[in-house]
């Protein structure tokens, strides 16, 4: 277990972060608007992920993977953050939820399979949300038909991750309506099946790189070893994986948060007003002295869960507070850093609108803020009685 301050990294963490962070610069940086604009992931980027090694950091190495912690996927999503939170956030489903399910959930040969793949070459996307099933992610309509010598999946699943890129795709299904959350259940599907279509993709505000998608079930032909764990525990699946995730969504967030704060510091250093640079105003100072408090607290919440899941202590309420304060955070850092720049930030010229618009996700996905509450509440409900 870690001992000392929570943001004090090893050796070993802060030289990880520090390749991570400069492929961001060299090989990101230079791409982010062209991908912005094209609503694209650029296919060099994606190569760079894997050839890092950061699509499989927490996989052991005798699946190709880096066989790190889940600390360290952490800072990886925070590094790439700071630079783009689209290409983040593929590496976050990439890490804290596909491969996630696998090295829990999956059997050896289903491990064996797919887990050589995802840490080297092939995307993965993690299928849980549709039309009629957000926040009550477990009233969908998705069905899974036992029909004998396989399983049949029919139904439509949206607002998908990855979705446009990937090959392997983690998909819940119920198996039975009437048992209600008892029948879903987690399927393997790979892009090919004859049924299995990847829709249209979502034109979104922010994160526009990153693939939002509909998933199209048509009678997807499932072989009965691709169910992932056991039928009907798809739903302890999904949500002790989501659990993880809002880590990993915290830590985008943090990196975010972090990057548009930068920009604004360089930004007060450039600029120049009434024959003094902007960081030698009061007001400045004082507001950007008050985001970097903001973004320091955001960091320890982040931390803290993470390396509380690698102890194997408790972490869900710590999770979901850190998911609700930092998305909070990233969204108010994004819009008064975006101020620093007055009108310049309104522009694409500079990174602090893209910053703002990337923030406003943190709220939404991988459960609400309001969700993210609920969870609290009914945590430190308990404790207290």
């Amino acid at each position: 277990m870690h001992l000392g301050p929570l943001t004090r990294l090893s050796d070993d963490e802060q030289m990880f972060v520090n390749e991570v962070e400069k492929f961001a610069a060299s090989t990101i940086k230079p791409k982010v608007m062209e991908m912005d604009e094209s609503e694209k992931m650029d296919k060099s980027v994606i190569d760079g992920l894997f050839e890092m090694g950061l699509m499989g950091i927490e996989a052991a190495t005798e699946y190709g993977g880096a066989g790190g912690s889940f600390f360290m996927s952490i800072l990886a999503i925070e590094a790439l953050a700071k630079v783009d939170p689209s290409v983040s956030v593929l590496c976050d489903v990439q890490n804290t939820l596909v491969n996630n399910i696998f090295y829990r959930y999956a059997n050896a040969e289903q491990r064996k399979k797919y887990l050589p793949r995802l840490v080297s070459k092939e995307v993965g996307s993690y299928c849980l949300t549709e039309p009629n099933s957000g926040s009550d992610a477990f009233a969908m309509k998705a069905r899974a038909h036992d029909e004998g010598s396989h399983w049949r999946l029919e139904g439509k699943k949206i607002f998908i991750t990855n979705a446009k890129e990937a090959n392997i795709f983690v998909v819940f299904a119920n198996t039975n309506p009437e048992i209600g959350y008892k029948g879903i259940t987690a399927f393997v599907c790979e892009r090919g099946m004859p049924g299995f279509s990847v829709g249209k993709k979502e034109v979104k505000l922010g994160i526009r790189a990153s693939s939002t998608c509909e998933v199209i079930l048509d009678n997807v032909k499932v072989p009965k070893e691709n169910v992932v764990g056991e039928v009907g525990k798809g739903y302890k699946i999904a949500i002790e994986t989501l659990n993880e995730g809002r880590i990993g969504i915290a830590a985008q967030m943090l990196g975010l948060a972090q990057g548009a704060l930068s920009g604004a510091m360089t930004y007060a250093r450039q600029r120049v007003q009434f024959g003094k640079e902007l960081r030698d105003f009061q007001g400045v100072q004082f507001e950007l002295a008050d985001l970097a408090t903001q973004v320091e607290a955001a960091k320890l919440m982040v931390y803290n869960a993470a390396r509380l899941k690698d102890a194997g202590l408790p972490f869900v309420k710590e999770a979901a507070m850190a998911k609700l304060y930092v998305g909070d955070v990233a969204e108010e850092v994004a819009s008064r850093a975006l101020e620093i720049y007055g009108g310049y930030g309104f522009i694409k010229e500079f990174p602090a609108e893209k910053f703002y618009r990337d923030a406003k996700i943190g709220k939404l996905y991988e459960g609400t803020s309001n969700m993210q509450k609920a969870t609290i509440f009914k945590l430190i409900d308990g404790q207290m009685k």
